[in-house]
């Protein structure tokens, strides 16, 4: 089933964009975690749709309704299922795709895929509306993780051609990564921000879309986790990532720049420090070896594609009649998903890293 994961712990997410609601059941938690819901909140609210030019004008309060596995404010152990209600719906704006493919979705290939059964409001199961169920499952695991001191955070590195300043990929602090979920829109230069919001406005002024990069860091990962070949935290990882929509590549550490350097600029030199820990001077591998941790943060970057979803008149197929169409988009869409998207690239890392440590013998 392509929307259920499993390592460790399982994941099964469900629903369509339009359909009555949406939600996620996740099972073998440990039992006996604290989960606080002030800040499964605090988290959904960040994948929300902000009220200003850089997202789509559809609301969702997006708070799930837990129908088991957390008694008491603690984890069961049994599968932990929730659901979303979808309550602002306009499934009228898509009556005039039910046949016409719209570029850059997945209607055609969803089509093919499912025999033309696919439910096509909002973009059905392949929507972005679906991310709301993955930051749920990664909030949670977010919480069993900072119990343990592993912190995840994440950024706007860039849209279009603007770009923030990136993570120091040797370290940053717990409180950094605390400020950045705190900021309305996340990024490490305010100012880069700003211009980044404006050309956003000017986007979807002249009925268009722009793309970017998230940039995540993980940081205290103890070394020694993951495994080698298939079973690799990369691996994991990027497989999570993939499940957000609009995703097109990933890189870690330094990512394709490796390909311009020498094995000597390359390599981290490994050193102990103070404390007795095994470190490196540079961080170009992004805190995985081999599939494994190294005990330096783990630092990867995430390219979104623009919105398909715009208000220019563009060129289809009719897939009915198999004849050449026009098409003009309706309905209410973001112009930039790459906002939206900062806490659905950080769930994903939650849940892969949460998957390996729980392979760990002092978790």
């Amino acid at each position: 089933m392509s929307s259920f994961w499993n390592h460790n712990i399982t994941v099964s997410i469900f629903g369509e964009s339009h359909g009555p609601a949406i939600g996620v059941v996740l099972d073998k938690l440990p039992s006996g975690e604290y989960i606080d819901a002030e800040e499964l909140r605090n988290f959904m609210a960040r994948r929300a749709p902000k009220k200003d030019a850089t997202s789509t004008q559809r609301r969702e309060s997006d708070m799930p309704n837990i129908i088991s596995g957390i008694y008491n404010n603690y984890t069961t152990g049994t599968p932990l299922a929730a659901f979303i209600n979808n309550t602002d719906t306009h499934s009228q704006d898509y009556s005039n795709i039910s046949k016409l493919a719209r570029p850059g979705h997945a209607d055609y290939t969803g089509a093919l895929r499912y025999k033309g059964f696919n439910d096509v409001r909002g973009g059905g199961h392949f929507s972005g509306r679906l991310t709301a169920p993955l930051c749920f499952a990664g909030a949670i695991c977010g919480q069993i993780l900072e119990r343990r001191g592993i912190y995840t955070g994440a950024h706007i590195l860039q849209i279009h051609n603007i770009k923030d300043t990136g993570f120091d990929p040797c370290g940053v602090s717990r409180e950094d990564i605390i400020a950045l979920r705190h900021k309305k829109f996340p990024t490490i230069n305010d100012r880069k921000g700003t211009a980044m919001t404006n050309d956003i406005a000017k986007a979807r002024e002249s009925m268009d879309s722009l793309g970017g990069i998230v940039e995540c860091i993980v940081t205290n990962v103890p070394a020694g986790i993951g495994s080698p070949i298939f079973e690799g935290l990369e691996n994991s990882i990027a497989q999570l990532v993939f499940g957000i929509p609009a995703v097109k590549g990933i890189e870690f550490g330094a990512g394709f720049k490796v390909a311009e350097m020498l094995g000597s600029q390359n390599n981290d030199e490994f050193y102990v420090n103070e404390f007795g820990h095994v470190l490196t001077k540079t961080n170009n591998h992004g805190g995985i070896l081999g599939g494994i941790s190294s005990g330096m943060p783990i630092v990867f970057r995430v390219a979104f594609k623009p919105t398909p979803s715009i208000a220019k008149e563009q060129a289809t197929v009719d897939l009915s009649s198999m004849k050449n169409e026009t098409l003009k988009i309706k309905g209410r869409h973001d112009p930039c998903v790459v906002p939206r998207a900062v806490p659905c690239v950080e769930a994903a890392a939650n849940l892969a890293i949460l998957s390996h440590m729980l392979s760990y013998p002092n978790f």
